[in-house]
């Protein structure tokens, strides 16, 4: 594993409070019957666990995630909703136990995280029953585009991949999500695309306000302090870049997003 680059500052759980199983498991959710059990990696504060769970209403779901802030926030998450059929532990891939072999294995936006995506996947692998499927999700920050072309959005893109290149990760893991599967021995790839666009004022809002904030606040600041690739003026600097681009009224911003769904 890698130092996870973000941390679990409050603007980085706020940005992972916001996500869903429809708008991040949208290529894995058809293929579901509702009653398959499935592991939920790295599952941070459970949102995404919980719509799983919801869909998967006559099976079960397991989450996990090495951050004790963030295993403490899913399961009060879970207790809160009452959906009794998922459990949250703090482990890692390599480290969790569980009762039974399961159907699917889940991780949005962990790969590009950690220091052998391979190890990981077939680490993963591991814990499925026969004809069961792995379903993995990344973005690729290369591939990112905004508008206005503000130069400070470019230098957090410089700085972001520059720091996630220092510690061991790839930020661009989406266009090696199937390379990165098939050498990890798993068979029946199913590559596909998924998109994120942020253009209407609350979601511009929302967004500039919290990677401002982690500009500044987060375990990525501290990284890239640490290894000398940024100082504190150019942290204000860039976080200063994100509130402008959120105020701009045609300001858009899209993310890419690789979607692997495979067998073991």
């Amino acid at each position: 594993m890698t130092d996870y680059l973000h941390g679990h500052a409050e603007p980085v759980l706020a940005g992972h409070r916001r996500r869903t199983a429809e708008d991040c498991c949208a290529y894995l959710l058809p293929r579901l019957r509702g009653d398959e059990t499935l592991l939920d990696v790295g599952c941070g504060p459970g949102t995404i666990t919980l719509g799983l769970a919801r869909h998967l209403a006559r099976g079960a779901v397991v989450a996990f995630d090495p951050a004790a802030e963030a295993v403490a926030e899913a399961r009060s998450h879970v207790a809160a909703a009452g959906v009794v059929n998922v459990r949250v532990e703090q482990a890692d891939v390599h480290t969790i136990r569980l009762d039974e072999p399961v159907h699917v294995v889940h991780a949005h936006q962990v790969l590009q995280h950690v220091s052998d995506p391979v190890g990981t996947l077939q680490a993963m692998a591991a814990h499925l029953r026969p004809g069961g499927v792995v379903a993995v999700r990344d973005a690729d920050y290369d591939a990112m585009s905004w508008w206005p072309r503000l130069p400070e959005l470019d230098e957090w893109r410089t700085l972001y991949r520059a720091t996630a290149h220092a510690l061991g990760a790839e930020p661009d893991a989406a266009r090696v999500l199937p390379a990165w599967c098939r050498a990890a021995g798993l068979v029946d790839v199913q590559p596909s695309l998924g998109t994120w666009l942020y253009a209407t004022p609350d979601d511009r809002g929302q967004w500039a306000e919290m990677w401002a904030r982690r500009a500044i606040e987060s375990s990525f600041a501290t990284h890239a302090v640490r290894l000398g690739l940024a100082g504190a003026a150019d942290l204000a600097r860039i976080a200063a870049g994100w509130r402008a681009w959120g105020e701009h009224p045609d300001g858009w911003l899209a993310i890419l997003h690789g979607q692997v769904i495979a067998r073991a």
